[in-house]
């Protein structure tokens, strides 16, 4: 008997959709980004490396499991510090899928040690009391002293930050005394030390001012700025305070109480300085304004005096004889020219009336053929009646004298 024909068992995966491996993964991704945000996590570094694009990639791990992570550049700027491989700390992030291979991956927002974020919150909720108690409001802010002679020091002996503070006082106002309250900053005991210190300046009246700091450190080693018995020691002071703490990252709530916050040591003691600093610029401006005046008149004044030495007064006097020299020539020259056009416009004039004369003389009329009759008495007859027959009479010729007798008279009509 021939077997029967075995019935094909149908395939239980052709009623489950397909999918292509690209969006399964796009559906893995949009699931765990919807719904892994915002996560704290705790872990203990490994592989940090920072890339040149100033990225930061790592690892965090505990004793099961590894996660991949990375920071990006524009978020690290908030660490207060450099990650080390084996460093416990606590990240804020969310979890991404990089769908080229499947991966997921811890994209942090931030980063801090193992048990700094209850630090932090304990220091945010104080900052928040005191806020509210105007510890920090802006009217209570004391203005520092304009030309502090001395100023107090509150920090550790030991400490660098005490040494910059020695060698910037020194470089900008050697005249400054600085006077050393030798305080514990950190660890048991600290905050005691330093309000005591505080205290201290105040009821004594040490200095006009004070800086109160310490160099950089952990969170933890920053704590004794941030104890209420420093705040409220600060708040009491009726001294400026000066609050220095770290380097400029780090902070601590004295800053806020101080009347003025510098971001390192070195800055507070700059601007204690300052304007010690700026008054002895303006003095030597002032000296070196007087120096240059006064060697100027001194200048004048020497070339005063040499003009009367012999020698220049020798000199000058050549100098206006030469000129009164060229005066005269000038005058003697110009007298002359006067003169002799005095002279020619006199001869001149004269001519002129000498022709005048001449043209009216009764020699002109007599040498033009004419001549003058008189009688022995000298009268000159002008008249026929003037003269009678018999008479002598005297003609006057242009060259000589006729004498005659009228022997008649006609009186023409």
């Amino acid at each position: 008997m021939p077997l029967a024909k075995e019935k094909p068992m149908p395939d239980r995966l052709d009623s489950v959709p397909k999918l292509t491996v690209s969006e399964l993964t796009s559906i893995i991704k949009t699931t765990l980004e919807d719904s892994f945000y915002n996560l704290t996590v705790e872990g203990e570094i490994s592989g940090f490396k920072p890339a040149s694009t100033g990225h930061w990639y790592f690892s965090l791990k505990d004793n099961g499991s590894v996660i991949g992570c990375a920071m990006w550049r524009s978020n690290i700027h908030r660490v207060g510090f450099i990650p080390k491989d084996g460093q416990r700390v606590v990240v804020k992030g969310s979890l991404s899928v990089y769908e080229p291979r499947g991966t997921y991956s811890l994209i942090c927002t931030s980063m801090n040690p193992f048990g700094e974020g209850d630090i932090l919150a304990m220091l945010e909720e104080r900052k928040r009391h005191y806020a509210g108690l105007g510890y920090f409001d802006a009217s209570r802010k004391k203005p520092l002293p304009k030309h502090p002679e001395r100023i107090a020091v509150i920090t550790s002996p030991t400490g660098a930050a005490l040494q910059d503070i020695l060698q910037i006082t020194g470089r900008r106002n050697p005249s400054m005394d600085i006077i050393i309250l030798p305080a514990t900053v950190q660890g048991p005991g600290a905050a005691a030390s330093i309000a005591a210190r505080i205290k201290e300046v105040n009821d004594f009246l040490l200095a006009p001012v004070m800086i109160v700091g310490r160099g950089g450190g952990s969170i933890e080693d920053l704590l004794p700025f941030s104890e209420d018995c420093v705040i409220e020691a600060i708040h009491e002071s009726d001294i400026p305070v000066i609050s220095a703490v770290g380097h400029e990252i780090d902070w601590a709530l004295s800053d806020y109480v101080a009347d003025l916050r510098a971001p390192t040591p070195s800055a507070a003691a700059e601007l204690v300085c300052e304007n010690a600093f700026d008054q002895k610029e303006i003095v030597e401006k002032i000296r070196r304004s007087l120096t240059d005046s006064m060697s100027s008149r001194i200048s004048a004044v020497r070339l005063r005096v040499a003009a009367f030495s012999p020698a220049s007064t020798c000199k000058q006097l050549e100098g206006r004889l030469a000129h009164n020299r060229m005066r005269l020539d000038y005058g003697m020259s110009s007298l002359k020219i006067g003169i002799s056009n005095l002279v020619s416009a006199r001869k001149s004039r004269l001519e002129m009336l000498t022709h005048k004369m001449q043209a009216l003389s009764p020699l002109a009329v007599l040498e033009r053929g004419y001549s003058i009759v008189t009688n022995t008495d000298g009268k000159v007859l002008k008249s026929c009646e003037s003269v009678g027959v018999g008479e002598k009479i005297d003609i006057r010729l242009t060259n000589g004298h006729v004498g005659a007798i009228v022997e008649n008279t006609t009186k023409e009509k």
